[in-house]
């Protein structure tokens, strides 16, 4: 399906939250949330199934099944240990095709705005957001995200302010969301308090961040029931797929 992650416009503008940190409102259309969608359910009837993770003891409020790599809390296993020790699914070529392009997307609308930080200082910084003078790849036609967590809240799913760092990459990560709108609080690299913004992610958006807001500290404080659109694939609760480059070869 070539043209199915294509780029739609939205009312909404892009809008760079902090260096490195681009949110790009209705990046997904409601026919691809909805096939998304439906590859969310067909990973969570596989060979491992959505889970809450736990941290130092306590279970997530938030199910998770994942992709390419299994992620339990500070490490990332090519089989789910703590669960029935089965391989995860394969991370598909489509998503890695789907992560280049959000990440194309927000490095554009970085460097439109006043210099993109997106890419600078990690695996695939390579200077701008397209193919170099010589010919070679830039930096986003070589990210290649070989992780994919896909989440699931309820109503009453909420996720603390946490960083991505068990990664060895410090490629950009990307975050898709479907269904239910939250709020998505981001905070800045040293700890969980102010200064932070909060966003309300709907169905369709991206956001993607790396650069100098590649450890942010961020969650979700709130799931907002009922603001699913018809035709996203859900009617209620929100999905939120993250893509990570893991670095772990």
């Amino acid at each position: 399906m070539p043209t199915l992650f294509d780029a739609h416009p939205d009312p909404r503008p892009d809008a760079v939250i902090a260096p490195g940190a681009v949110w790009l409102p209705g990046f997904l259309d409601l026919r691809q949330q909805a096939w998304l969608a439906d590859r969310f359910r067909e990973w969570a009837a596989g060979p491992v199934p959505a889970r809450a993770a736990a941290i130092h003891g306590k279970p997530m409020s938030v199910r998770t099944v994942c992709l390419g790599w299994h992620w339990r809390p500070y490490e990332y296993t090519r089989t789910a240990i703590d669960v029935n020790g089965n391989p995860v699914l394969p991370f598909p070529d489509w998503m890695v095709r789907l992560g280049r392009s959000a990440v194309e997307a927000a490095a554009t609308v970085e460097e439109t705005a006043a210099g993109s930080t997106l890419l600078r200082g990690t695996a695939a910084d390579g200077g701008g957001a397209g193919p170099s003078s010589s010919g070679n790849p830039g930096p986003t036609q070589s990210y290649t995200p070989d992780a994919a967590l896909a989440n699931w809240y309820d109503a009453d799913a909420r996720m603390g302010m946490h960083q991505d760092r068990d990664e060895v990459s410090r490629a950009p990560v990307v975050s898709l969301s479907i269904g239910d709108a939250c709020t998505f609080r981001f905070g800045n690299s040293d700890n969980r308090n102010r200064p932070y913004r909060d966003v309300v992610l709907e169905s369709g958006d991206a956001f993607v961040f790396g650069g100098a807001s590649r450890l942010a500290y961020h969650g979700v404080t709130a799931v907002h029931a009922g603001t699913a659109p018809d035709g996203c694939g859900l009617e209620a609760g929100r999905i939120n797929i993250t893509l990570r480059e893991t670095g772990l070869g």
